[in-house]
């Protein structure tokens, strides 16, 4: 969407000229400024239509569709980082998991509702979409050529913002195009139930994938097999059927089946495949490669006023002069998590004691995507031998959370692809939102809740095989060592491995929690996360994930009060 983000600056210029008016009166209107009934014509669809992409790249460490402080920080992966738990309370909070309040106000010295930010922001980017499909709608297909495309990825878009939406808070108003403003005052987010929410969204991404083309000519624009994508995503979620306390109690075969179906479509297509090397996953010069499905096109010195950097990472750097990066150490990752790649004398992981001591370079051996994953003292920084970690003089609270860096999200500070806003550094280093090897790993999932287990292996192990040949550009002192399973004797074994291997695969991009929360495992998970955790980082102490609540987010007060009561809050809020 490189190019889609260049003619959204274009078509928003051409939009502005008609409203710069000669007089220098007081009262005049200001300049550049357009009307919702100016901008909303049949002859400006298309950039209406960009104008609904930008706002999936829109996003900020305040509200970030990189989703590490909702993803990563409450499944135990990362801690908050930064200057200690006043630096973001909100973000603390979500590491604790009980002082989560709806009225997230409350929380000094921020008193910013993150919480609320988030999904206003996801309700603005519907808000744009409904817009656009009104227009297409009322006007006749002679005069819209391209409607029916335009109205497909108008509606891709709208299952990304309503996907990110369920995923956090379960309990969501459905509002489209159809409404008036009346119908849209009286919506409330009970009105459908959790599975007819999930049958909406999916209905969004299924007119993408049975309209759209197959490859689209600007980079960036949602296609046919990236909206398959989303709905065989879309339908794993919601073959994990919950109840009103977000037990799962029935896992639907049908929807499973549907899965491994359009997983089977998009790969008969050729047109994705894994990356040769882990690492071009999260190189710049790499980017929309042959693994990207679908990425947040990232980009600087675009036309508008601050860029699409990578805004939701702009934290995330090391803190030193040194790194040559300058602020602010957020994001850092927890020791389970590192521990996690530990493997046995096989190259398997150590399922059930990987967490019994820390990760030692010198003795232990390890998978190499930690490596592409993390950085850590000694290790080269993002492959650069220039960049030699620091250790503690890397960390902005070291004592408080250790030294680690997540680097996927991060380049080199001599990177072109580096911008900066004051300290804070961004890139236009794009953010993948699916990765071909998700994809695969959806499959297997599917395969294995099928009772098709020995059907999932080869899957598995293919990740694993690539993983083992991504060692090039580490040229570090780890002692690596991965190998493939040799046959899963049973479902158990199979999911166990199939879990894993999610968090080694796609680690700290935003996923664990929520994978967490469909396999209904998220209790047993954190609490064994936390008892040994809570040792090593004292901060801890005080955290207690509550089974029944803490699987989402509150409903924001702020919406609640707005809907004058109508919006129904969470269990235990």
């Amino acid at each position: 969407m490189k190019r889609v983000t260049q003619l959204l600056a274009s078509s928003l210029v051409a939009l502005s000229v008609a409203s710069c008016g000669g007089s220098d009166q007081l009262d005049t209107a200001p300049q550049a400024v357009l009307t919702e009934e100016q901008v909303a014509t049949a002859e400006n669809v298309d950039a209406l239509v960009i104008a609904a992409y930008s706002y999936i790249g829109n996003d900020h460490y305040t509200a970030p569709n990189f989703l590490w402080p909702t993803g990563n920080l409450r499944a135990g992966d990362a801690h908050k980082g930064g200057n200690g738990p006043s630096d973001i309370f909100a973000y603390h909070a979500l590491s604790l998991y009980e002082p989560l309040v709806p009225d997230m106000e409350s929380f000094p010295p921020d008193l910013i509702d993150l919480n609320d930010k988030k999904w206003t922001r996801n309700y603005t980017g519907i808000s744009r979409v409904n817009a656009a499909l009104k227009i297409i709608n009322e006007t006749p297909a002679a005069e819209l050529p391209n409607g029916n495309l335009q109205s497909a990825e108008l509606r891709f878009i709208r299952g990304f913002f309503y996907f990110d939406l369920k995923i956090h808070h379960k309990h969501i108003p459905w509002i489209d195009e159809t409404m008036t403003q009346e119908d849209i005052l009286s919506a409330s987010n009970r009105d459908l139930t959790d599975q007819q929410l999930w049958d909406k969204i999916a209905e969004d991404f299924r007119v993408g994938a049975e309209t759209l083309p197959d490859v689209q000519v600007d980079v960036g624009r949602a296609s046919a097999l990236s909206a398959k994508a989303f709905l065989a995503k879309t339908l794993l979620y919601q073959a994990y059927e919950q109840d009103d306390l977000h037990n799962v109690v029935n896992i639907n075969q049908d929807k499973l089946n549907e899965v491994v179906a359009l997983v089977d479509e998009i790969e008969a297509s050729g047109v994705f495949s894994l990356a040769d090397d882990y690492a071009e996953n999260f190189l710049f010069e790499f980017e929309n490669g042959q693994e990207s499905v679908f990425a947040i096109q990232r980009s600087l010195n675009d036309g508008s006023p601050d860029g699409r950097g990578s805004w939701p990472s702009a934290l995330n750097a090391p803190i030193s002069s040194e790194s040559g990066f300058g602020c602010c150490g957020f994001h850092v990752p927890t020791e389970n998590f590192v521990n996690a790649f530990k493997t046995d004398q096989d190259g398997l992981p150590q399922f059930d004691s990987y967490n019994d001591a820390n990760y030692r370079v010198e003795t232990d051996y390890v998978d190499p995507r930690l490596d592409h994953t993390v950085a850590m003292e000694g290790k080269p920084f993002k492959y650069d031998e220039n960049y030699i970690h620091g250790g503690d003089s890397w960390a902005r609270a070291p004592a408080i959370y250790g030294n680690f860096n997540a680097i996927k999200d991060m380049e080199n500070p001599e990177c072109d692809c580096r911008g900066a806003n004051g300290p804070f550094p961004i890139f236009s280093l794009n953010t993948p939102i699916i990765r071909y090897s998700d994809v695969l790993l959806w499959k297997a999932e599917a395969l294995i809740e099928l009772d098709r287990f020995a059907e999932a292996l080869p899957i598995i192990n293919r990740i694993r095989e690539r993983a083992a040949n991504s060692t090039e550009r580490l040229n570090n002192a780890s002692l690596y060592r991965i190998s493939t399973y040799t046959a899963f004797t049973s479902k158990q074994q199979a999911r166990q491995a199939l879990r894993f291997e999610r968090r080694l695969e796609l680690g700290l991009e935003g996923h664990r929690f929520f994978d967490l929360v469909r396999w209904g495992i998220a209790k047993e998970t954190i609490d064994s996360y936390l008892s040994v955790e809570q040792s090593r980082k004292p901060y801890l102490v005080d955290a207690k994930f509550t089974k029944n609540k803490h699987e989402y987010l509150p409903i924001p007060n702020q919406q609640i009060n707005l809907s004058g009561g109508i919006y129904i809050q969470n269990p235990g809020y």
